[in-house]
């Protein structure tokens, strides 16, 4: 995310001055200076230092990028790690390492947050089937909510895919399903399986040769290593590189000027009517052209169309079939509006929303364009298709838990308790309940209300 946040900076930062696109965030720092005193707001770019935590139990990762070309970016202050890793066990992620490191967590969110003018939102981007990200990630969510209560909490969670090497991740995921109904703003579900066909869509496009094979060096989502990958070999760079656009374009309004901006809050605001259901589905266009391979580029109106088709979206679901109750539609590049009301229009009828929000299309547009393209197009969908990847996940956990199979492993850890598996797995029977009772709206007819009428 921030090699290709600093990437999409530089297109269009050319004279290499610290504005308040690259503000929102990085901050510009004078490395001479000792100690949190070298800090610059204006000018040109000294060193820039994203504004960013980085947390994990097992410091391999960590280290990686810390000897990797992004090292300068991060400021070791802000970083986090233990040595032996949470053994996949949401409990000592959670209970162990989130009481060990609390202290040391919240002083580094401090610190980053007293560094910004105007803290709009924090960004958690874990996975739900290990122990840190699922138990260490879900700690800091509610830490984040008892010290900063008024700011918006965004959370990107990798679920679980059926043939998961992990063999507690369904144990992890309703564990951390109960924390995310309870203390995110707006939770974008991603499934590792939805982004490894998409890659090898790509591959296949590539490997037909005939669409010109030829990699676009500039692209924004060529990774260190190109698109093109060994067979049965997943392809994290490409996967990686597909969900830090997804966060590009969300971002993209709170960075860049644009005709109609949306605000990261509006989000919530907008597409939220109930708290807890907030998990949005997410669904990118042009994908093609963004894994960098030069397919020629696609009518507009057929951009509006892929975004609402099952292979653009990072998570298996079929919203076109399911109840909408709000979408987001996030342009950026050279659009009018009126090319977005039009693509509304005309995909409005195809499209089931709840009968008390039949307008509830939310809409941006941004001015700046991905590196390497004209236009891109994020869609959110709050949607009842979630439901069966929840019900999925409740499956694999009951076959697991029925047999109390590795159960030992999470109850002889302190605090740790079989109460806790018994609330998560309601928490999640009640999500999915509440989904249930939307769905049976589907076929209700849509009061038609007569509008106000002005007396003039």
């Amino acid at each position: 995310f921030w090699d290709l946040a600093l990437r999409e900076h530089a297109a269009v930062n050319q004279k290499g001055i610290y504005d308040e696109a690259l503000s929102s965030f990085f901050r510009n720092v004078d490395t001479r200076v000792v100690g949190d005193g070298g800090s610059i707001s204006k000018g040109k770019i000294c060193t820039l230092k994203a504004r960013a935590v980085l947390i994990d139990m097992e410091e391999g990762v960590v280290n990686e990028i810390l000897q990797g070309p992004l090292r300068d970016v991060f400021d070791s202050k802000q970083l986090i790690t233990d040595i032996s890793g949470s053994g996949n066990n949401w409990a000592v992620g959670h209970k162990v390492f989130g009481n060990l490191y609390q202290e040391q967590i919240l002083e580094k969110l401090r610190k980053s947050a007293e560094h910004c003018d105007c803290l709009q939102c924090f960004f958690i981007i874990h996975s739900m089937g290990g122990g840190t990200g699922s138990g260490l990630g879900t700690f800091l969510l509610k830490m984040l909510k008892d010290e900063f209560p008024e700011v918006y909490r965004f959370v990107t969670s990798v679920y679980p895919s059926g043939e998961d090497d992990v063999i507690t991740s369904p144990y992890n995921s309703i564990l951390a399903m109960k924390e995310l109904n309870e203390h995110a703003d707006c939770v974008l579900p991603i499934d590792n399986q939805s982004l490894f066909d998409i890659i090898s869509k790509i591959d296949l496009m590539v490997n037909s040769g005939k669409l010109g094979t030829t990699i676009k060096p500039k692209s924004l989502v060529t990774s260190s290593a190109g698109a093109v990958k060994k067979r049965h070999q997943k392809p994290f760079d490409a996967m990686n590189n597909i969900v830090a656009n997804l966060l590009l374009n969300l971002t993209s309004s709170a960075r860049f000027e644009g005709s109609l901006n949306m605000d990261l809050n509006e989000i919530s605001m907008n597409l939220v009517p109930f708290p807890q259901l907030h998990y949005l589905v997410s669904s990118l266009t042009p994908l093609y052209t963004l894994a960098d391979v030069n397919i020629p580029t696609r009518r507009l109106d057929q951009m509006f169309s892929d975004a609402f088709s099952k292979d653009h979206q990072l998570i298996r679901a079929d919203p076109k079939h399911s109840l909408y109750l709000a979408c987001a539609l996030m342009v950026r590049g050279n659009v009018q509006v009126s090319d977005l009301r039009r693509n509304i229009e005309r995909l409005k009828p195809s499209l089931q929303f709840v009968s008390w929000n039949q307008e509830g299309w939310k809409t941006s547009l941004c001015s700046v364009p991905p590196v390497g393209h004209s236009h891109s197009l994020l869609a959110l969908a709050n949607n009842t298709c979630v439901k069966p990847t929840f019900m999925e996940l409740r499956e694999r956990f009951m076959r697991l838990y029925k047999k109390k199979a590795h159960l030992h492993h999470y109850l002889q850890i302190e605090g740790m308790e079989e109460s806790c598996f018994m609330e998560a797995l309601s928490s999640l029977s009640g999500l999915i309940e509440e989904y249930n009772q939307l769905d049976a709206t589907k076929s209700m007819p849509v009061e038609d209300f007569p509008r106000l009428s002005v007396a003039m």
